[in-house]
């Protein structure tokens, strides 16, 4: 019987309305790359479709293998743990559909052109006229519990810098690890560079997006001497849409390997020595499908994090030990074994809880505990 096959695209999932539309346009861009193949697409978590609907609708098409692939720029604890955990789940319960994964976008120079694009339309649309060694350029991450993600960041923003000529290049990230955004920015500020051009390394919107923008605004307002730079996200570029297209390709030639060489579930990197085969398992499925900004009481349509003001004290009160917001700003990278071939699934012996693996660096000064209230 000849094989039929079907795309599936898994995302994250956002409780922000615009980042779920701006990710399903990318899926329908997928389906002009596509003609002759179903494409579908899920989120792990608060937006529908979830993954299983998406897989779903494949099955009911006719669909007997399919080609699944994580929408992520960097595979961290999401594209190597919770994804393929939702597949294997699946696939043991609907053993006549063969499901296949991909790898992440990472580090390609289709991502390095669109990258480029959009610093080089923030750029051009800057005023006045500032010479590009005067230029400081901060590129932002999501961040991640995964030192070899969070490297990737950095590995962007050089080869921008030195694509570009920039006169000085900075990482930051918008969560997880550090430095965070404003003390990055304020680090920035002092090194005396007349313009400081700040890219959110996103593909989607979304509350991290807001909060990126929020936090430029907040450090520029304070340095009024510098002229700050806002530079729009990935989103559906052309080269964006063709990068998922070859990792699709590279499932049927077998070109699959994520990260492996510094990954920490594997090898023993430095700081995340104990994470090493710890079980792959998702710990989604208590906001799986839950709804977006739009289905919140507490949002127009856009998602404001007024939830995470009501929920984190109810939380701090119930013993637990962190709230989930509709910016996902806690850590959530979880720490588990992994495997790039989803169907590669073993615990290694180990008894393991619900829980997440401690980040070694949480109280970093400017990490996430920046955020925390000052106390006296």
């Amino acid at each position: 019987m000849p094989e039929n096959l079907g795309v599936m695209v898994c995302g994250h999932g956002s409780r922000d309305a615009d980042a779920v539309r701006e990710f399903a346009r990318v899926a329908e861009a997928l389906r002009l790359q596509f003609p002759d193949r179903p494409v579908e697409y899920g989120y792990l978590e608060f937006a529908k479709p979830v993954i299983r609907e998406g897989l779903d609708k494949l099955r009911a098409q006719g669909v007997t293998r399919v080609l699944a692939v994580p929408g992520m720029l960097f595979a961290a604890g999401h594209a190597k743990n919770d994804i393929p955990s939702v597949l294997n789940t699946y696939a043991a319960e609907h053993q006549d559909l063969q499901i296949d994964y991909g790898k992440e976008l990472g580090i390609d120079p289709k991502m390095l052109a669109a990258a480029g694009d959009r610093l080089r339309a923030a750029l051009e649309g800057a005023e006045g006229e500032v010479p590009i060694h005067e230029t400081l350029l901060v590129v932002v991450g999501r961040g991640a519990s995964d030192p070899d993600a969070n490297s990737n960041i950095t590995k962007v923003m050089r080869l921008l810098w030195e694509g570009f000529g920039i006169g000085w290049g900075e990482t930051a990230y918008s969560g997880a690890t550090f430095p965070l955004v404003e003390p990055a920015l304020e680090h920035a500020a002092r090194l005396g560079f007349r313009r400081i051009v700040v890219f959110p390394y996103f593909l989607f919107t979304g509350i991290l997006i807001k909060r990126i923008y929020d936090a430029t605004d907040a450090v520029a307002a304070r340095h009024p001497d510098i002229q700050f730079v806002k530079a729009p996200y990935l989103n559906d570029h052309p080269k964006v849409i063709d990068t998922f297209r070859e990792r699709v390709e590279q499932i049927l030639t077998g070109d699959t390997n994520m990260n492996c060489g510094m990954c920490k579930y594997r090898a023993q990197v430095l700081g995340f020595e104990g994470e090493v085969g710890l079980p792959q398992e998702s710990h989604h499925h208590h906001v799986e499908g839950i709804g977006t900004s739009a289905d919140c009481a507490f949002c127009d349509g856009v998602c404001n994090g007024r939830c995470r003001e009501i929920a984190a004290p109810a939380a701090q009160a119930a013993g637990h030990s962190h709230a989930h917001d509709h910016g996902h700003d806690h850590d959530h990278e979880h720490d588990h074994d992994h495997s790039h071939d989803r169907s590669h699934d073993h615990d290694h012996g180990h008894s393991h809880g619900h829980h997440h693996h401690p980040y070694p660096h949480a109280d970093h000064p400017l990490g996430p505990v920046s955020l925390r209230p000052r106390k006296g």
